[in-house]
């Protein structure tokens, strides 16, 4: 079953989603902003304002290894707007931190406004019992520089929930389990 909005805000009125806003946020100060907050069948998350810019020095060649990535790839920027280069990517990391209940598994999915300028968002699922912010990956497609804003919505996840698993992520003890920041991948 897909959780609904009135789910959603039950669960996040109990810690399960902090900070938790619980109506679909729109405008701010009278501007116009890229929305978050629970909607009909799901909640979408915000950008903290903290970033890591993929950016190999030119006089660096090499490989992207997942097994042993060299974090010298990545350049930290911290602000209100992240310019990710052409044909590039950033890490980001979620405003709220999550709780997940040990029957409930989350799929997140890019918001629209992003994705209709060549943005492409990946996170990976939420796992039953997992608990932590997010690392979020945030592809620039497109041959021109973007721009990403902190404290706007970047994704939409939408709640899952089924018979409890008999082992969960927090079970096994998942090597992204409690994450504060933006992680880094792990083997």
């Amino acid at each position: 079953m897909i959780w609904n909005d009135t789910r959603i805000r039950e669960w996040g009125a109990t810690g399960g989603l902090t900070p938790f806003e619980p109506n679909q946020v729109r405008m701010v100060d009278d501007k116009k902003i890229i929305s978050y907050g629970c909607g009909s069948y799901g909640y979408d998350i915000r950008l903290e304002d903290e970033f890591q810019v993929f950016a190999v020095p030119l006089d660096r060649q090499g490989i992207i290894d997942p097994l042993n990535f060299d974090p010298q790839n990545l350049r930290e920027h911290r602000g209100d707007v992240c310019i990710i280069p052409p044909n590039s990517f950033t890490l980001a990391r979620s405003l709220e931190y999550f709780r997940m209940p040990r029957n409930v598994t989350g799929l997140a999915v890019g918001k629209s406004t992003y994705a209709r300028c060549g943005i492409i968002v990946n996170i990976t699922p939420l796992e039953a019992a997992w608990e932590g912010i997010l690392t979020i990956e945030i592809s620039n497609t497109t041959p021109l520089p973007c721009k990403i804003y902190a404290h706007m919505g970047i994704a939409q996840i939408l709640f899952f929930e089924g018979d409890a698993p008999s082992v969960s992520y927090a079970d096994r003890q998942g090597k992204y389990q409690g994450q504060r920041g933006i992680t880094l991948a792990k083997v």
